[in-house]
């Protein structure tokens, strides 16, 4: 008898799992004859899964009887309570006035309240349990009956669909229920605690199986589309050779299944971050809840297989993988906002951007790769022992990998700023999703390495500088610097070290997280400040050194390095405004216990308080220096001037109005005042003359008044036009010179006064004094003062 010949159902009545499967099972001819094999093993696990569905029923039915049981129960201590409640109505009404209705009111109505809570709690309870159980057991069966379907050969996946959908629903209504009992029974924690691994049972195996169909439609759709023609990757190119894009010319059903699958996977997902919000109450959630989005990852790792296959190839050339990825995640972002955003929104996925997440993971896929191959890879060509020249070309390569990396993230993230997401203003977690640079939170180490290389290339472009003396003569112009209106006559040296730390700066904003951007500026940044402060503090010993600042050359040579400092540390404290470094500070002081960088002092500055107080401290202490120099020289010129105490008993010389002996010293004073002024910035000079004006006016007030000189009527006019050309020299920066000289000028008031005022003066004490004007003399100056006038 011939064999009865069965026609195999047409491929488009096939699932598409099923039809996936038998490509994989039945790829080629020869595995034909493992067909039978192949039946008997698909016949062994439908049998397992009916067996384990008739288990399932079995059970059900079990839960039915013994939810009927607990309803006979619950029926008979409700009718309990009823007939209890009916003898206390009767005991009411026959109660005589001897106070036995209150007796009952008082003892039994209590106790029979208590009981009726307690009922009515064991009600809720088992009316819950069923609730959840009935729910559950829906649960269930609609992932086996998804499974079962999935092994069958089904006439088409809308009923595997349909049966995912009503498991989606179900589990939606089991969530809710149990965020309602947790919240309303806290102490039914068991009963939650069951029904959570009863769902997680379910869950472990529906989203699999959601995820393993999805990725077969997206097979049948043709992704990952082709990554177009290679020769169009270069870093320049704009557009490459156009490629359909298969998100957008699906159609007709297939385009339904997507959409139903994608729709799906964002709802198990929404459901799994409800969970986890509930299990999580009252701790920090936030890190936990937002995950990547799973159905945008399955749309990126087969981009990501596909594309490493290039990568492998361009391991020296990284702006080729940049460009690629760039390319990539360029040409599919607008499918992300018009396609598959209105899903996300359909599922109630709250806090997702289809176009963000899209970007995010394409780049955490890059940082990925950079993290296994490409730094490795790097950092081994950087510690081999091999010729400078090797190691040099291994430091320009990870420098050439870093502006890669910048330039990728600007990149992106301008693609990303298209949503509106402002990324100046987000968290760091944000900032780390779209920045390559999320390779260093893993890896401190590579950071402290690029720190490193970044520091040698800064010092090696700024050594020509620091040895060519031209550098530290020329000043900088139309430098926008903190005092707007002011020549800060700094030296270009200090705008060669300003362009370097500022290139340091750039390169520290890449960093997604304060943590990173703080450690990278204090060791790839603050060093170079350090040098340049030691470069000033070499210059201004060296000069000290050899003429004890004495000659002009040397004093130029000091105020040309505190010019640099003044504009060096003007900039950083300008800078230290900007919240980028505010940041960076608040972040160290909280991190700091028990330090004084964390006190409010400190707090001020930022992150750069100790480079800032040391460039203070170096100016303010060769301020200092340069006007104690010029004190020095002073007392010398004018020493005879001094010890001359006859003078003042007689009349000025003939043609002179200025004393003989007095005229070098002034002469000296307003030469080394000229060349301080012609070399020092606005600030710092206006400094060193009023500290010099006192201490001047303590010098000659000691040295003249407070001796044992007479002075006569024409000493005195002497004396006068003596002040009258100091107090001039200092009038050039400044209205009233003598104000700077408050013991000279009262001390020459008092020997302008007539006899009977010394008289009075002598007699009058402070209070004298005071009502005078003479307020910076004491009794005993005075006294001693008025009685040196003849």
């Amino acid at each position: 008898m011939d064999r009865i010949i069965r026609t195999l159902p047409p491929p488009s009545s096939l699932s598409v799992s099923v039809v996936s499967f038998l490509n994989a099972k039945l790829n080629e001819k020869e595995d034909l004859e493992q067909a039978p094999a192949l039946l008997s093993e698909l016949r062994t696990q439908c049998h397992i899964l009916d067996q384990s569905l008739s288990d399932l029923n079995t059970q059900l039915r079990n839960y039915l009887i013994n939810h009927a049981s607990h309803s006979d129960r619950t029926g008979a201590l409700l009718r309990d309570i009823d007939a209890k409640l009916g003898d206390l109505q009767s005991a009411s009404c026959s109660s005589s006035p001897d106070g036995g209705s209150g007796k009952v009111l008082g003892e039994e109505l209590p106790a029979l309240a208590k009981e009726v809570a307690r009922v009515n709690t064991v009600r809720t309870y088992a009316e819950t349990a069923l609730k959840l159980d009935t729910l559950v057991g829906d649960i269930e069966d609609a992932v086996s009956s998804t499974v079962k379907r999935t092994l069958r050969r089904e006439p088409s996946t809308k009923s595997s669909e349909e049966m995912r959908s009503v498991a989606i629903r179900t589990l939606k209504l089991t969530e809710d229920t149990l965020r309602l009992v947790a919240k309303t029974h806290p102490q039914w924690t068991r009963l939650v605690s069951a029904v959570d691994h009863r769902v997680d049972r379910s869950l472990a195996i529906l989203r699999p199986q959601a995820i393993a169909d999805h990725r077969s439609l997206l097979t049948s759709l043709g992704w990952p589309p082709p990554l177009s023609t290679l020769n169009s990757l270069g870093p320049e190119s704009k557009r490459s050779t156009d490629v359909q894009n298969p998100l957008f010319t699906m159609k007709g059903d297939l385009k339904q299944q997507y959409c139903d699958s994608f729709l799906a996977l964002c709802s198990l997902q929404e459901l799994q971050r409800q969970r986890k919000s509930r299990q999580l109450e009252g701790q920090n959630r936030e890190i936990a809840l937002h995950q990547p989005l799973w159905a945008i990852e399955e749309l990126v790792n087969p981009i990501s297989v596909a594309s490493q296959r290039h990568f492998s190839k361009w391991v020296d050339k990284p702006e080729y993988i940049f460009a690629l990825v760039y390319k990539v995640t360029r040409d599919y972002v607008d499918s992300m906002d018009e396609l598959l955003q209105p899903l996300v929104d359909e599922a109630m996925l709250s806090g997702y951007s289809c176009r963000e997440e899209w970007i995010s993971a394409m780049v955490t896929s890059l940082s990925t790769y950079l993290a296994k191959e490409i730094f490795p890879m790097n950092v081994s060509q950087l510690d081999e022992e091999s010729t400078s020249e090797k190691h040099l070309q291994a430091r320009i390569s990870w420098l050439h990998l870093i502006d890669q990396m910048i330039a990728f993230d600007k990149r992106v993230q301008s693609l990303a700023s298209h949503s509106g997401i402002l990324l100046s203003l987000q968290e760091d977690a944000k900032l780390e999703k779209l920045s390559s640079f999320s390779v260093f939170i893993d890896r401190p180490d590579w950071l402290d390495l690029w720190a490193d290389i970044e520091l040698t290339d800064a010092f090696d472009k700024l050594k020509p500088e620091i040895e060519n003396e031209r550098s530290w003569s020329t000043e900088v112009r139309g430098v926008a610097v903190l005092y707007a209106q002011e020549d800060n006559k700094s030296p270009a040296i200090a705008s060669a070290f300003h362009q370097r730390f500022s290139a340091v700066i750039d390169r520290c904003r890449s960093l997604p997280s304060i943590e990173l951007r703080s450690r990278f500026l204090k060791l790839a940044g603050a060093p170079i400040i350090h040098r340049f402060l030691g470069c000033l503090l070499f210059r201004c010993q060296e000069a000290e050194g050899l003429t004890a600042l004495t000659d002009n050359d040397a004093l130029m040579k000091v105020a040309k390095s505190v010019n640099a400092a003044r504009y060096f540390e003007s900039i950083l404290k300008e800078w230290c405004e900007d919240i980028f470094f505010l940041e960076m500070g608040l972040n160290q002081d909280t991190s700091t216990d028990g330090n004084d960088f964390g006190s409010e002092e400190s707090s001020g500055n930022g992150i750069l308080y100790e480079e800032i107080k040391k460039l203070e401290e170096f100016r303010t202490g060769w301020v200092e220096k340069l006007s104690t120099v010029v004190m020095r020289g002073f007392d010398v010129c004018c020493r005879d001037y001094l010890k001359n105490k006859k003078q003042w008993q007689e009349k000025g010389e003939e043609g002179w109005m200025v004393s003989q002996s007095f005229v070098g010293a002034l002469d000296y004073l307003q030469g080394k005042m000229s060349i301080l002024e012609e070399g020092l910035n606005r600030v710092d000079f206006v400094g060193i003359w009023r500290s010099l004006a006192p201490g001047l006016d303590k010098l000659i007030f000691n040295g003249i008044l407070m001796t044992n000189a007479k002075f006569s009527d024409g000493g005195v006019e002497r004396l006068s036009n003596d002040f009258s050309v100091l107090f001039g020299v200092f009038g050039a920066w400044c209205l009233r010179p003598e104000g700077f000289f408050p013991k000279l000028s009262e001390g020459l008031k008092l020997l302008k006064m007539g006899k009977k005022q010394l008289q009075n003066c002598l007699a009058g004490g402070e209070i004298w004094l005071k009502e005078n004007g003479i307020r910076h003399l004491t009794a005993a100056e005075s006294e001693k003062i008025a009685k040196n006038r003849i």
